[in-house]
């Protein structure tokens, strides 16, 4: 038996969803999961479906055969092979908690993705990523050479193969032109003090105001810095007798969680971007194991 995710957009109309299960049933296929979602505002549709070939047609097959349905309901849709796992591309600066976590989570299983690469401006995690027996590349920017820098990266994710970009803290601006070429396809983790605590030391900021809620936001890039769609988002409360100090393990520990969370569900293919919004199916207790976070 083979494991397939069918993920659909198209118009809210009558009929998509039997349309689906009796497509899939008539090829032999079982339903193990399935969510949508109609957003009734804009008139969109968004499904995800899990599930089992029991007579293992082959991705392509199925894929071909659906294709009717897609002309009927004008529908972007795709069926994803769940073994397949997607081409990452790590990318951090001189802060290591969320690419050693990602690395950690992809070393126990919890996170299955194929790592291509880690790119860095820096040489601070090198060894890390080279006892991992992951490609290294260190990409100097500056601001003389930044168009040659980008140009670089463009390379390697192109040479790679690259699916999917994470910025595990990487403090350089990606340019319009990569943002908008790999729009849906890079995913950024920054703490949620923005707009007030701008800048250097945020936390420190946050500890002289005495804030109370440390939070953190993993989002897809786009041309507006910080503002593209949200995928996770969490919080973790603090008191006054907390120091500067407490403040950044804390905000670290939280970025490192919100960012694996958003990863995994975008490999997972429970993400769609819905305007300046997403939408994110959560992953169900009958979900494939795979799916299942460490």
């Amino acid at each position: 038996m083979k494991e397939y995710v069918l993920i659909v957009t198209c118009r809210s109309k009558r009929g998509i969803v039997a349309a689906i299960s009796g497509y899939l049933a008539g090829r032999g296929c079982n339903i193990v999961d399935s969510s949508q979602f109609d957003d009734l505002d804009h008139d969109k549709f968004f499904m995800r479906v899990s599930f089992i070939s029991e007579e293992g047609a082959d991705q392509a097959a199925l894929s071909d055969g659906f294709k009717p349905i897609i002309a009927e309901f004008d529908m972007v849709a795709e069926i994803h092979d769940v073994t397949k796992r997607m081409k990452v591309m790590l990318m951090a600066s001189r802060f290591g908690h969320c690419l050693n976590d990602l690395l950690y989570r992809w070393n126990i299983g919890a996170l299955p993705i194929d790592i291509v690469g880690v790119v860095s401006n820096h040489f601070d995690y090198q060894k890390v990523v080279v006892n991992h027996d992951i490609p290294f590349h260190h990409i100097k920017v500056t601001k003389e050479n930044k168009p040659k820098a980008e140009a670089q990266l463009v390379e390697l994710v192109e040479q790679t193969g690259t699916e999917l970009i994470v910025l595990a803290r990487y403090m350089q601006v990606l340019s319009d032109e990569l943002c908008k070429r790999m729009s849906g396809q890079i995913i950024n983790i920054h703490h949620s003090f923005l707009p007030s605590f701008k800048g250097a030391y945020p936390y420190k900021q946050a500890y002289e105001r005495g804030v109370k809620l440390i939070g953190a936001t993993a989002h897809y890039v786009t041309a507006d810095l910080d503002e593209g769609p949200i995928i996770e988002q969490d919080t973790v409360r603090i008191t006054h007798a907390q120091s500067a100090g407490d403040y950044v393990s804390l905000g670290r520990d939280v970025e490192s969680q919100v960012l694996a969370r958003a990863v995994h569900a975008h490999i997972h293919h429970r993400t769609f971007i819905n305007g300046n919004r997403t939408v994110v199916f959560p992953a169900s207790p009958g979900s494939f194991a795979s799916e299942r976070m460490g």
